[in-house]
């Protein structure tokens, strides 16, 4: 599994509708049509859904990742996991702990961020399936970002879990995406360098690796 995992976290879509400048349904099939290979559902902060409105669009983007063979992965909301039928969750160090949600969700893919030795140290590792790393490099898109860690924060990872898969995350567009895989992740977490492209497909597209 671990082998087909990093291939499909390669080109990872990060999104929920207050990101997006048009249709959030027809900005998930314009990154499809990119290429992208994972799509993780975050419905979260100024401008968000909640309540029906937020599982009705998880329900679309789901179908829509489902036709086109996308992983479909739900941000932290533990709550829209089985309702979306997602095929994961991610959580960050401050979300439910990892063995609660694995508990509850024994055959689900489970991706944790991770930005230093310590939250490393302090985390289940053995208990999840692939790591997020950063934030790489500076965001505007999440207001409770952490100092941004680079590329080196990539190498560290891979050099103790050189089989694990690793998604970068944190202010990833076209212009640094390579650099971020040539540092040893298996993927890249990109939002709004795809969310707010004029031509997203193009911009998925250019990811060369």
């Amino acid at each position: 599994m671990t082998s087909t995992l990093k291939k499909r976290l390669r080109k990872y879509l990060v999104m929920g509708s207050q990101n997006c400048k048009s249709n959030p349904v027809n900005t998930l099939e314009s990154a499809i049509a990119g290429g992208i290979t994972a799509f993780q559902y975050r419905e979260k902060g100024e401008n968000a859904l909640t309540g029906d409105a937020k599982l009705h669009l998880g329900k679309q983007l789901r179908e829509t990742c489902h036709r086109h063979n996308v992983l479909f992965i739900v941000n932290d909301d533990i709550d829209l996991v089985r309702p979306l039928d997602a095929d994961g969750i991610h959580v960050g160090q401050d979300d439910k702990s990892v063995q609660e949600i694995r508990k509850s969700f024994p055959d689900k893919i489970i991706g944790l961020s991770v930005s230093n030795t310590r939250e490393v140290t302090n985390s289940p590792i053995n208990m999840v399936d692939y790591l997020g790393a950063g934030p790489i490099f500076s965001t505007n898109t999440k207001a409770d970002a952490k100092t941004p860690v680079g590329v080196e924060w990539v190498k560290t990872l891979r050099k103790e879990f050189p089989n694990l898969p690793i998604v970068g995350i944190g202010g990833i567009n076209t212009q640094n995406a390579t650099s971020v895989i040539q540092s040893g992740a298996d993927g890249v977490a990109i939002i709004s360098a795809i969310t707010q492209a004029l031509n997203i497909t193009e911009v998925v597209n250019d990811l060369k690796f």
